[in-house]
């Protein structure tokens, strides 16, 4: 990561290519006052019951929803998504808001226990808030992963301030969102501090650097992900990076009596969002002899073109697709940032290790290959990069291939979809929403779903303390009303 001069984000309608505004960069005193008064929060939140964090968090909901349609108007100037998408968006984040209070609230997170030990000695455990986290968002969702995204709001839930790094891709969205969740956390009694947002690629090095943040979240690139864990090891603080890499999906012989279904499937999935999800399935591996490649490029050839988020995204796609087909020529430019969808062919022995192939190219393009025994099959998933998730598409429920690629697929993915495609990403408590690397910086971390929260808290014992010595959530009487391991029993909330 190397230093801009850039005084300003600037903003760019990505159907036409022109500039429609700017924000101006944070300044290295902005950041620092915004840290500190982050840092002052940080004790008062963490003594505080979920409970209130939870109406917090239903609060800074309702605000947003309040002020929807000016936001989604913004977000639609600044990238392109449709009206649709973006709706659907906003209304997601607010629910999974609240889905984090509620979490929050249950109090399991907390895993609270309490031992006696011989004669009068106690020992009680529990997790704490780790304090300021430094949040640095996704350019695909402006809502989901953004200002007041996933990482936002389980860090807010599990008692942690936050300071976010607004995302040059849609920084007039940003800086007004921002405001609206603080001004509404204000209203709601949330301290001063509790959430702030900074501008500019200098003011997210800031964050990373200060002594005062204690964990990061990202989504977003490889590149920029690896770089932002390799500068907080230096100060020993753990980053979460969401970065993503080629999702695969293996078809069973069985499943090809299914083939137009799968095929159109394929391809509203991989192009869902012009291709823009960290999620889209860039790799489908089919039976040889079933159609499969004819029937997934005509459902291509009936999808339009759609604009990418930023001139950089676009660039890196028309080069990716160069690198992945090399001998197709180039298509012409359209104004703005439009790109149209394709699908390439490959045999298994081009699924090697340092191909093109297996490097995700961010926008809507997959790639398609056929194989002709799942012996094979199974072997080129077993060179592919580790994912955040894949799919798996079975005949009748004895289909013993299917159990095969989804055992292997257990072994380098995040979670495995069964005849379903893994876009869509439900928060819920069950949810896995990370992997192996590349695909994210810790396998054992979750972006989305009630162990979200699990990233901003660590655990903390303490031995022989009095009632009184200990916080509230370790107290015997438990009045935050949490469930609790007793003597190494399980006791329920009440």
């Amino acid at each position: 990561m190397t230093l801009t001069a850039t005084a300003e984000d600037a903003s760019f309608d990505p159907h036409t290519g022109e500039r429609t505004g700017a924000v101006p960069h944070s300044t290295a005193d902005d950041v620092s006052r915004i840290l500190r008064r982050a840092n002052g929060a940080a004790p008062v939140l963490a003594t505080l019951s979920p409970a209130i964090r939870e109406g917090w968090l239903a609060a800074a909901a309702a605000a947003v929803l309040a002020a929807s349609a000016e936001l989604v108007d913004l977000a639609r100037s600044e990238t392109g998504l449709g009206l649709a998408r973006l709706e659907g968006e906003l209304a997601r984040m607010a629910a999974s808001a609240r889905f984090y209070g509620a979490v929050a609230r249950e109090g399991s997170y907390l895993a609270v226990s309490r031992d006696d030990l011989d004669g009068e000695s106690s020992i009680v455990r529990g997790n704490f808030p780790v304090g300021v986290v430094g949040v640095f968002g996704a350019s695909n969702f402006p809502f989901g992963f953004g200002i007041f995204g996933h990482d936002v709001a389980s860090a807010l839930a599990a008692g942690c301030p936050v300071v976010v790094k607004a995302h040059p891709a849609h920084p007039r969205l940003s800086v007004r969102l921002a405001q609206v969740v603080r001004d509404a956390l204000a209203a709601a009694g949330a301290p001063e501090g509790t959430f702030d947002v900074v501008v500019g690629f200098d003011s997210g090095l800031q964050l990373v650097d200060s002594p005062l943040i204690r964990a990061v979240a990202f989504t977003g690139s490889q590149q920029a992900g690896m770089a932002l864990v390799e500068r907080g090891t230096r100060r020993g603080i753990p980053v979460f990076a969401e970065m993503g890499t080629v999702n695969p999906v293996f078809v069973t012989p069985a499943a090809a009596t299914d083939r137009d279904v799968i095929a159109r499937g394929f391809v509203d999935s991989f192009t869902l969002g012009a291709g823009q999800f960290c999620t889209k399935p860039g790799l489908i591996l089919v039976p040889a002899g079933h159609g499969f490649v004819d029937s997934i490029a005509a459902s291509v050839a009936r999808v339009a073109s759609a604009p990418l988020l930023t001139a950089g995204i676009a660039a890196a796609y028309r080069s990716g697709l160069a690198e992945l087909d090399p001998h197709t020529a180039p298509e012409p430019q359209p104004a703005g940032y439009e790109v149209a969808p394709r699908v390439i062919s490959a045999s298994l022995d081009e699924l090697a290790p340092g191909s093109r192939m297996l490097d995700e190219c961010f926008g809507p393009v997959a790639v398609v290959a056929e194989y002709g025994t799942v012996a094979n099959a199974l072997a080129a998933l077993d060179r592919l990069q580790p994912s955040l998730a894949g799919s798996v598409f079975s005949g009748a429920e004895g289909d013993e291939d299917a159990v095969a690629a989804i055992a292997q697929l257990a072994q380098r993915v995040g979670r495995v979809a069964v005849n379903a495609w893994p876009t869509g990403v439900a928060t819920t408590w069950s949810q896995q929403h990370g992997g192996p690397w590349p695909a994210t910086s810790r396998p054992d971390a979750t972006s989305v779903g009630a162990a979200g929260l699990a990233r901003f808290v660590r655990p903390v014992s303490l031995q022989n303390a009095t009632s009184i010595q200990l916080p509230l959530m370790l107290q015997p009487q438990n009045p935050w009303n949490l469930p609790r391991r007793l003597n190494g029993r399980l006791v329920p909330c009440e």
